[in-house]
């Protein structure tokens, strides 16, 4: 689908996208029957050009923030160190557009790597490793993602229950305070509890809770959506509660939500994305505010329900009330914040 651009001067930081190359691993997953599957395969090849590409497609995207992913780790590393090689190749990209060869955006300005805490103690050294790299990198994401039921989520993920309230995990979480990294988090809608006890075991941490909690539309979830609202909301008050905690505005195009429940692609009018979307963007700007929320596009995994500048023009459509400042700061200023990248605003 194509559209006119809405606000193509409006300044956007897109904080959460990734970048892989998946085709050698494609052969584990012959038959993508999971919807996620189904997603990736359509861009199991993105890199700098496919992101470029994207990100200049009408919007203003001035900078990015790139997103783990498990992609390009170091071979021959050890479990531990292995993560390194993520950070080294998404450096490499944001210098090629540091380079200023490509125009003024700063692809990856920030970089959010993994690194597993649940080596307690023993998780700082890769941290320091990781810092190390480049001052590009700002923190972790170490996704906590778990459903009773594996039809929720499918083959790729595989965090074990209450990750977030274990007592190893959280010895290595207390070491991000100590240098200055911030955390992404990444559950379901119905572990939203998990992150709750977590931020308020670390006030001090700055946390981000990533695609709006994630609430789930497939699967044993499938239908539901509506009869779980009031509990999800009612989660994003009590988390927005803490102050440490940021959200993320997006990830409602996955497959995960099922708001479309079709794609990829599903070719809907920007308004009509906006209309499924609305009851949760707007709670949890309500709930955390626009100087604590960000949008994001979650690209190329949002790919399932919408392209990058329809995706965009869908957030433009949520927002057209608010105020100049509201907008700056949800589309810009918040991320700009959160990761320390202030000065693509200057």
């Amino acid at each position: 689908m194509t559209e006119a651009i809405l606000e193509p001067d409006l300044p956007i930081i897109d904080p959460h996208h990734h970048l892989w190359d998946l085709r050698p691993m494609m052969g584990a997953f012959p038959e993508p029957h999971h919807p996620f599957i189904a997603a990736v395969a359509r861009s199991p090849y993105y890199t700098f050009n496919e992101l470029h590409a994207d990100t200049t497609s009408g919007h203003n995207v001035i900078g990015t923030v790139f997103m783990e992913c498990g992609a390009f780790y170091r071979s021959g590393a050890g479990d531990a160190l292995k993560v390194v090689g993520e950070v080294e190749y998404v450096n490499g990209v944001a210098a090629q557009s540091a380079s200023g060869l490509y125009g003024n955006q700063r692809l990856c300005a920030a970089i959010i790597g993994h690194a597993d805490l649940r080596l307690g103690d023993g998780v700082r050294d890769v941290l320091e490793t990781l810092m190390a790299t480049t001052p590009r990198f700002k923190g972790i994401r170490h996704q906590g993602a778990w459903d009773a039921n594996p039809d929720t989520l499918g083959p790729p993920f595989h965090a074990p229950p209450g990750l977030y309230r274990d007592a190893t995990f959280r010895e290595g979480f207390k070491h991000l305070g100590d240098l200055g990294l911030t955390f992404d988090a990444w559950v379901l809608e119905p572990q939203l509890a998990d992150v709750i006890d977590l931020a308020r075991a670390f006030p001090n941490q700055p946390i981000v809770l990533d695609h709006c909690g994630t609430p789930l539309g497939m699967g044993p979830y499938h239908g539901k959506l509506h009869e779980r609202f009031d509990g999800w909301r009612q989660a994003i008050h009590d988390l927005a509660a803490c102050p440490n905690v940021t959200v993320k505005l997006g990830g409602l195009a996955m497959s995960f939500a099922g708001m479309p429940d079709h794609g990829p692609e599903a070719g809907l009018a920007s308004e009509t994305l906006a209309a499924m979307w609305r009851p949760y963007i707007e709670t949890c700007i309500e709930a955390f505010g626009p100087t604590r929320a960000m949008f994001e596009s979650n690209y190329p995994v949002d790919k399932w329900g919408a392209s990058y500048p329809v995706l965009w023009n869908a957030f433009k459509c949520l927002t057209l009330g608010a105020s100049a400042d509201e907008k700056r700061a949800l589309y810009a200023g918040t991320a700009a914040t959160f990761y320390g990248i202030e000065d693509l605003l200057d």
